[in-house]
């Protein structure tokens, strides 16, 4: 016992002042252990708790994998009966969507079939209404060749300077004489110079006359025409434009020189113009000529405005008759007159019957009047069966006037009253 005192507090090693022996480090390393026993209890109890914790939330979750999976069970289960369902309703529904295209399919076939027929109608109809059109286009296409031939025709007698003139001249007669009665005007007449103009339209209260020329130059017109196709046309149309302007004043200088004769013919002379673009290219782009025209008294007129002339013309003739009609128009008016007075004296007379008439009924109404109340007055009396006395003490009845009817079928008692 002393030696193992002595062995447990022999000196093992020297830390600065402090000795440390073999009791003191027994003691420590038993104690170390003691210590790193308890904690390694410890940490077994905690890893066993840590197990336990961990075995229940296993658990834990493996009821809900299985409640999850019972879940998921029930739904697939709910699923394939639904996709059943829907299987069956698809089928169903299938089925009535073949059924219906079939019966649409027949119906549009039917359909197609009829609309088919109806377009091949119409196309033959089409056909047959064409095949007329085509028929009407031949006849057409004749009309338009032999018209060619007229204008062709017309052409060539357009191009001769008499058959022009002629072609002038017709027209000018044609607007004449629709516009004015015989006798108001006169073609080719001769004037006291000798010279024959186109027309001569006669005014009326022996004014001088009117002259119409219808000696157009045309063949400088188309000469401008022809110009403005050919090569160089700027310098062609030039020549061409002041060979017109030369042609139609010598034209105009002409007029005025053979047909304005001053007591015979009027101031003014007409210069006819057989046609309107031909009047209206004058006025746009020869606008000298115009003026030249009017300063010489000449008046250039296309077809429509000579028409206007003659239709003014023939209203001035008009109030002319009129005018010189005017006794024969004033003694008919004071014949009318006299009858409206006649008519006006038996209104009157008429007037005075009805009046009288009206004032007879007047008194045949009091008349009436007065009859009426005396029948009031008979049904009121009161006729009793007294004695004689009676009758005699009643009251004297007034005597009665009778009247007589000139036919003797109406008489009448009045009775007057005191």
């Amino acid at each position: 016992m002393n030696e193992l005192s002595s062995i447990l507090s022999s000196p093992i090693a020297q830390l600065g002042a402090s000795v440390l022996t073999l009791g003191q480090a027994l003691l420590f390393a038993a104690t170390l252990f003691v210590a790193l026993l308890v904690v390694l209890m410890v940490a077994l109890w905690r890893s066993a708790k840590a197990r336990a914790v961990a075995a229940a939330e296993a658990a834990d979750h493996a009821r809900d994998a299985e409640a999850r999976m019972a879940g998921i069970l029930q739904a697939q289960a709910e699923m394939q009966g639904r996709l059943g369902t829907v299987a069956e309703i698809f089928g169903s529904r299938q089925a009535e969507l073949t059924q219906s295209l079939s019966q649409r399919l027949d119906a549009m076939t039917g359909r197609l079939g009829q609309t088919m027929a109806d377009q091949t109608k119409s196309t033959h109809e089409s056909l047959a209404k064409l095949q007329e059109r085509l028929a009407v286009i031949d006849t057409a296409q004749g009309n338009i060749q032999s018209l060619a031939g007229q204008v062709v025709q017309l052409q060539a007698i357009l191009s001769n300077k008499q058959t022009r003139g002629a072609f002038g001249q017709s027209r000018m007669e044609a607007i004449v004489a629709d516009g004015l009665p015989l006798g108001a005007y006169e073609f080719q007449a001769t004037l006291s110079n000798n010279n024959r103009p186109d027309c001569l339209v006669k005014m009326p209260n022996g004014a001088p006359s009117l002259v119409i020329d219808a000696k157009f130059p045309l063949e400088a017109w188309n000469a401008i025409r022809a110009a403005a196709d050919a090569e160089g046309a700027a310098d062609a149309q030039k020549y061409a434009a002041q060979a017109f302007r030369r042609d139609l004043e010598v034209h105009i200088k002409a007029i005025a020189d053979k047909y304005l004769i001053s007591g015979e013919t009027q101031d003014t002379a007409f210069m006819f113009v057989p046609s309107e673009s031909i009047f209206a290219e004058i006025h746009e782009n020869f606008e000298s000529l115009v003026h030249r025209a009017h300063r010489a008294r000449i008046v250039i007129v296309s077809p429509s405005l000579l028409m206007l002339s003659i239709q003014v013309i023939q209203a001035i003739l008009k109030d002319a008759r009129m005018r010189e009609q005017a006794h024969l128009i004033q003694g008919e008016v004071i014949r009318l007159m006299e009858d409206v007075g006649r008519l006006d004296e038996r209104v009157r007379k008429l007037q005075t019957h009805f009046g009288q008439a009206s004032k007879d009924i007047d008194d045949i109404l009091v008349s009436s009047s007065k009859v009426t109340k005396r029948g009031e007055k008979i049904e009121a009396l009161e006729f009793g069966t007294g004695h004689a006395g009676e009758a005699e003490e009643a009251p004297r009845v007034p005597a009665a006037r009778a009247a007589d009817s000139k036919t003797g079928q109406l008489r009448l008692r009045v009775v007057e009253e005191d």
